[in-house]
């Protein structure tokens, strides 16, 4: 490491402030979806022992843990976003054990899980190859590892960075987009896979309007909220204005709503 490089210990403790804020619970029910076809496309089995890495309020966990009939494991550094994955799977009477854990340092044994899944989760760690060889170092040989990360030019990516032109990340760290491109999952995964492949869906995502998107990742959404902390009151209508547009020239639903088809890479590797 030079002397440029960030203190990627540093950035992981704000990250980990960031996604506390807000609800993102709120926000993961509009891309549940991505958990059951990611579930589907993985074949689980019952007795499959999955891990969720960054799993939030816990999607990928659920959907899994309906195929598995139990023994799912969904590991997040925000507690509160545990504690709301506990209520959902008591709630669907399903056996799902929530774990406090940083998807760069995971406190599990080598080879471990059947398969790791991570849906929009572990592609936000600021060191990557820390990330992919965590996913690697859990799974048996053999076993899969099934991942959702938005792609760089589907529209969840053009908001990020339409987002990062006001509020720009911290310097000399990857975008967590470059994980929604096959280039950068072979670097990452390397010889640790013996197979992937990788698919391009749509999460469609319905709002009212354009302000309606706003006013909702403003409330629920950690890094739109410190997005807007961070340019201040004489930044925020440059923000707001440039959300707008590029919301207004991404919807589909002319003029009777605002609706994302956003466009995330599906990803199936087998560990080797």
């Amino acid at each position: 490491m030079n002397d440029a490089s960030p203190d990627l210990a540093a950035v992981t403790q704000v990250q980990q402030q960031i996604w506390s804020k807000g609800d993102f619970a709120m926000v993961a029910g509009i891309v549940y979806n991505a958990s059951e076809n990611l579930a589907e496309a993985l074949e689980l089995i019952p007795g499959e022992r999955v891990l969720d890495v960054a799993c939030g309020s816990g999607n990928g966990a659920i959907s899994a843990a309906r195929r598995t009939w139990g023994g799912t494991v969904g590991a997040d550094y925000v507690p509160a976003l545990l504690e709301r994955g506990r209520e959902r799977a008591a709630a669907e009477r399903l056996e799902v054990e929530f774990v406090e854990a940083d998807a760069q340092d995971l406190p599990f044994e080598d080879a471990s899980f059947d398969v790791a899944m991570s849906i929009f989760g572990a592609m936000f760690a600021p060191d990557q190859p820390k990330a992919a060889s965590e996913l690697l170092r859990v799974v048996k040989p053999g076993g899969r590892i099934g991942m959702g990360n938005w792609t760089p030019d589907g529209a969840v990516g053009k908001m990020f960075k339409t987002i990062a032109k006001h509020a720009p990340p911290p310097p000399g760290v990857d975008s967590p987009l470059l994980w929604g491109t096959e280039e950068r999952l072979r670097e990452l995964f390397g010889d640790g896979i013996a197979d992937l492949r990788v698919e391009r869906r749509i999460s469609r995502q319905p709002f009212r309007s354009a302000d309606h998107y706003i006013e909702f990742f403003r409330t629920y959404f950690g890094p739109t909220q410190t997005a807007y902390e961070r340019v201040g009151p004489e930044g925020e209508q440059a923000l707001t204005d440039d959300l707008q547009a590029f919301l207004e020239a991404a919807n589909t639903a002319g003029d009777r709503a605002l609706v994302l088809e956003a466009e995330y890479l599906e990803v199936i590797a087998t560990r080797a």
